[in-house]
């Protein structure tokens, strides 16, 4: 009777283990873990962009990128499909007010609640280091991100699911102290720098092109994002007898510093801005409280096409530029506002990127696909490349300097190599 049980028991143990174990191989093979945010008709993906609050000029750039993604969705790609390889691109993004708090709290609802495939261009330093732990440790591709800081690239290692886009602030920082050190070797220099990874990162970049020239920093003075008034701080760059004067600011703050120093009858003789900030609209809005003088011969840097300069008013991508955002961008969206300009480009390289990612796009390969970027993205100026490897992880590492002249920034000098 008891070898009987002990019998029983040993088939009914092995019934318990064996079976669980072909019904587990079947529903696996059945049913496969679907990728999030792919379907076989669309693709969603997602971002944060300071829609109002102290950035809110950056607003366009997202508006920008959605007129191009709307156009991709109705017209027929290189496969005859429209579209991402038929795959309709579903763009969500959120106003996080310019705020770290909010992005992180507007991430976890684009990955929790609209299930996106992946975070594509969200905007600010801040912001982006906020969500970058979540996004990796969720190994959601966090790619293209509308910030310029050297972490994205050099920190690539620990977060390998994050990627930047545009030049390092630190290779244009670096470019601007090169251009000051040579140009003005006697020079006395102010600079004024948001107190944040963004700002400190543009500023280290500074001294590493002055090199052994730092000594010509006078005065350094930060504010925060949320100030609302720099008085104190410029009227001690003043005191200083700085003659030379750059601004590592967002556009709002950039407006309200000149105009700031031009009521305390401050006039450097060279203003240097960053390419942030270095935006014909921007400029015409600092031309309107301090004066077209004031800002006369800035110089600056850039990477893209300038849309509003005479230069390119016959470019075809301009002209499609043009074309695309009166069909598919907002009611009323200026042409010249260069942040349209921008979201397009950047929306480019995202539409590359997804159908270099395969038909049928897991994370993986999407992140596998930033890492072997080679192209001409037509919105950039002649000469440079979009290009990443399993090592370099700068996808766009040229710039030129600029200098704004008759309302407008026209490109100078050489292409240069940021990394």
């Amino acid at each position: 009777m008891n070898r009987a049980l002990v019998a029983l028991a040993a088939v009914l143990a092995a019934l318990a283990v064996s079976i669980p174990g072909a019904f587990g191989r079947t529903q696996i093979a059945a049913a496969p873990t679907a990728t999030p945010g792919v379907t076989s008709s669309s693709i969603t993906i997602g971002g944060t962009f300071p829609l109002s609050g102290p950035a809110s000029l950056y607003a366009p750039i997202p508006r920008g990128m959605e007129a191009y993604f709307n156009w991709v969705n109705t017209r027929k790609g290189p496969d005859g499909k429209k579209g991402v390889r038929g795959r309709q691109i579903i763009w969500k993004y959120y106003d996080d007010g310019y705020n770290p708090a909010q992005t992180v709290q507007l991430t976890n609802k684009l990955v929790l609640e609209d299930k996106i495939f992946a975070d594509v261009g969200s905007l600010g330093t801040e912001h982006n280091l906020a969500i970058r732990p979540l996004l990796n440790e969720r190994k959601i591709p966090q790619i293209l991100v509308a910030t310029g800081a050297s972490y994205w690239g050099l920190q690539s290692k620990q977060f390998p699911w994050t990627i930047g886009w545009q030049p390092d602030y630190i290779a244009e920082g670096r470019a601007y102290g090169e251009w000051i050190k040579k140009n003005a070797p006697n020079a006395k220099i102010a600079v004024f720098y948001q107190n944040d990874d963004y700002g400190k990162d543009y500023l280290r970049g500074l001294k590493i092109g002055l090199g052994s020239k730092t000594n010509l920093i006078v005065s350094e003075q930060s504010y925060e994002a949320t100030d609302t008034s720099y008085a104190s701080q410029l009227a001690r760059q003043k005191a200083s007898g700085a003659d030379t004067w750059v601004l590592l600011s967002i556009p709002t703050p950039t407006v309200r510093a000149l105009a700031t120093a031009k009521a305390l009858n401050w006039k450097p003789d060279t203003i240097v801005i960053n390419s942030v900030s270095a935006i014909d609209t921007v400029m015409q809005a600092v031309a309107a409280r301090a004066g077209p003088e004031y800002v006369n011969g800035a110089i600056s840097s850039g990477y893209l096409k300038n849309n509003d300069n005479p230069k390119y008013a016959n470019d075809p991508i301009v002209k499609r530029y043009q074309t695309l955002l009166a069909q598919y961008g907002p009611s009323g969206a200026d042409p010249k506002n260069s942040f349209y300009f921008y979201g397009m480009a950047k929306a480019y390289d995202v539409v590359k990127l997804l159908y270099n990612a395969g038909k049928n796009p897991t994370r993986e390969s999407l992140i596998k696909a930033t890492q072997s970027m080679n192209w001409v993205n037509p919105y950039m100026i002649k000469g440079i490349k979009v290009k990443t490897s399993k090592s370099h992880h700068f996808p766009i590492s040229q710039l030129k300097l600029l200098r704004y002249v008759n309302g407008t920034f026209t490109e100078f000098g050489p292409l240069i190599k940021g990394r």
